[in-house]
């Protein structure tokens, strides 16, 4: 029986991730270990991959990927581990990209691969900027050829390779709205849904579905549209806390300066929601505050008061907590499905992620 309470949850992320993570120290170790060109570079573009997969991130994507197949059988069917490296390479990938586009100099507690490189080769800043691109793009082609690489019969690997092939188009579509929603003064509902769909929801959470219900045998086709209504709720309750957050939420405990959204530009869920309820006034305040990659932490707090004097705070908290249940309500109507222990965790998922604090 599954725990779904909010200890039984992160109880079963922290397993799946301790178990996750000893694999996938294996799998570079493995890869390390198989013939390369003389050269010094592709050794170090490894390593630097190496140490940004190992450090750090929730698993959350494994965790789904297990929990997923466990909708349909209580067995770890084969194929799950390499849709794990699979998954989590393609999340390799997309923050070695991130990280170049936003020119973040760390990621995960350490040296961002771009910044790495940087400092590598001080004198030449193209090659190294050439370098971080070509590690994101080998952490991507690393994701698929795992998959081709698995020992399940073909008609499951070409199934798998397909669901993360299409999935990386989706992300990659999902940057170029990102950036774009932040050449609008003020982007409506639509699009901001439409970046967490393809940003987040179909590689977060509609992926590791599909591949963890591949795994066990099931047709997804059958199942495609209840999947893409859950995994967009789940997507949306969790970039929006995850922006509330941002704004509100307490820095000790996120281990990061509160505003980073503000001084990179972006206008996320919260970012607009203050802007449409401020007056004119107020709403030059939060445009200097976007304007400015170095606002000092006093500009944050004003963008703060002038959204919690409007009820930004509480009608986000309502939109996360009513999406959170949306999702749950929609994992509720798998049970004639699948199994409905293994359900219940899908159930109390989004409700758990919507009163995470970091």
């Amino acid at each position: 029986m599954i725990d779904s309470t909010a200890a039984g949850i992160r109880e079963r992320l922290a397993e799946h991730r301790a178990g996750f993570d000893v694999r996938f120290a294996a799998y570079f170790d493995a890869l390390a270990q198989r013939p390369l060109p003389c050269s010094d570079f592709v050794p170090e573009c490894l390593g630097l991959l190496r140490d940004l997969s190992l450090r750090g991130g929730k698993r959350l994507r494994v965790a789904l990927l297990h929990e997923a197949a466990g909708l349909v059988t209580a067995d770890t069917p084969a194929g799950l581990d390499e849709a794990g490296l699979s998954i989590e390479l393609l999340q390799t990938h997309g923050l070695v990209h991130d990280d170049i586009i936003d020119d973040s100099p760390t990621r995960r507690g350490g040296p961002s691969v771009h910044h790495a490189y940087r400092q590598r080769l001080p004198n030449t800043p193209h090659t190294a900027l050439g370098l971080a691109v070509l590690a994101g793009d080998l952490a991507a082609f690393l994701s698929v050829q795992v998959l081709l690489e698995a020992k399940v019969p073909a008609a499951l690997r070409l199934a798998m390779a397909e669901v993360q092939l299409a999935t990386g188009a989706d992300t990659v579509i999902g940057q170029i709205l990102d950036l774009e929603r932040d050449f609008h003064h003020l982007p409506d509902r639509a699009m901001l849904d439409a970046v967490s769909d393809h940003k987040t929801a179909r590689y977060s959470v509609l992926a590791p579905l599909r591949l963890g219900l591949l795994a066990a045998g099931e047709d997804i086709a059958a199942h495609d549209a209840r999947l893409r209504r859950y995994a967009t709720l789940v997507g949306i309750s969790g970039t929006l806390r995850d922006d509330y957050l941002d704004l509100f939420g307490d820095p000790e405990v996120l281990g990061k300066p509160a505003g980073s959204d503000l001084r990179e530009g972006r206008r996320t869920y919260a970012v607009c929601a203050v802007l449409a309820a401020a007056t004119p006034t107020e709403r030059d305040t939060v445009e200097e505050a976007l304007a400015a990659p170095d606002c000092p932490p006093d500009t944050v707090d004003a963008v703060r008061r002038i959204a919690l004097r409007h009820g930004v705070d509480d009608r986000l908290r309502e939109d996360i907590l009513g999406t959170a249940r949306a999702a749950a309500a929609e994992a509720a109507s798998w049970r004639p499905h699948w199994r409905a222990d293994a359900v219940a965790f899908f159930e109390h998922l989004p409700l758990w992620g919507a009163e995470r604090t970091r």
